[in-house]
C-alpha cells in the first residue's frame, strides 16, 4: 500500500487586522486542500505579519522544522512576495525541507534564490535613486520634509490646551453617570459646556463611553 503523502501548511496574513479577521487565510486554507489533494496534512501555521518585522518569522521557523522532523512537505498557499523574502530562503536552505507553493507549483530553491537576490538588488538601486534625487533637490535649495508641519503641531497643541486635561473630562463623565444620566445625555451636556472630545471633535454617546472604558483599562 502506498503511503499518503505527507504535508506541512504555512499561511501568512498581512497585518494584524487580517489576521484577526481571518481575511485570505480561509482562501489560502482551501487551496492548500486543494492542492495536496489526499495527502495527508500533518499540521497548519499561521503567521501575522507586519511591515515592522520582516525577518521575525517564528511561525515559518516552526513548520519548517515540524516539516524536517517528520519528513514532509512544507505547502505555501502564497509565495510570491514571501519568495522575495531574504530571511525566507535563509530558512528554508538551511532547513533541507521539500517545498510546493500552490500560486507557484514550479518554483523550486533556485528559482526564489534568484526572486530573492533580484529583489535585494531592487530595493538598494531604488535606495540609491532615492538619495540621489534627495541630493538633487537640496542642491538646487529646494527645502525637504512638510513646511506645513511645525504649524499643523501648533494648532494641535493649541486645540488641546484650550479642553480641559483628559482626567478632569473623564472625571466629569463618570460624575455624570453615577447620577444616571444616559451616555447620549451627557454627550450633549458636554458638548453644551463647550468641551471638545479627547480628539477635538464633537461628543457622540459611544465616544463618552469609550473614554470611560478605557481610563479603566489603563
Amino acid at each position: 500500500m502506498t503511503k499518503k503523502k505527507q504535508f506541512v501548511a504555512y499561511y501568512r496574513v498581512s497585518t494584524d487586522r487580517q489576521g484577526e479577521s481571518g481575511l485570505g487565510l480561509e482562501a489560502q486554507k482551501a487551496a492548500v486542500g486543494r492542492f495536496i489533494g489526499s495527502g495527508s496534512l500533518l499540521a497548519e501555521f499561521q503567521e501575522v505579519e507586519s511591515g515592522k518585522r520582516h525577518a521575525n518569522r517564528p511561525q515559518l521557523a516552526a513548520a519548517l522544522e515540524h516539516a524536517r522532523k517528520h519528513g514532509a512537505v512544507l505547502v505555501i498557499a502564497k509565495l510570491d512576495r514571501l519568495a522575495r523574502n531574504v530571511a525566507f530562503v535563509a530558512n528554508l536552505m538551511e532547513s533541507g525541507v521539500e517545498f510546493q507553493a500552490v500560486d507557484m507549483p514550479y518554483a523550486n530553491k533556485l528559482t526564489i534564490h534568484i526572486l530573492a537576490a533580484v529583489a535585494e538588488h531592487e530595493r538598494e538601486a531604488i535606495s540609491e535613486r532615492t538619495k540621489a534625487a534627495l541630493e538633487a533637490a537640496k542642491a538646487r535649495g529646494t527645502k525637504l520634509g512638510n513646511p506645513r508641519w511645525k504649524a499643523s503641531l501648533s494648532k494641535a497643541r493649541a486645540v488641546r490646551s484650550q479642553n480641559k486635561p483628559p482626567h478632569e473630562v473623564i472625571e466629569t463623565i463618570k460624575k455624570k453617570r453615577d447620577a444616571r444620566l444616559t451616555w447620549r445625555r451627557i454627550a450633549a451636556d458636554l458638548n453644551g459646556m463647550g468641551i471638545k472630545s479627547l480628539r477635538g471633535g464633537p461628543w457622540h454617546d459611544t465616544t463618552a463611553k469609550r473614554a470611560v472604558d478605557s481610563s479603566r483599562v489603563a
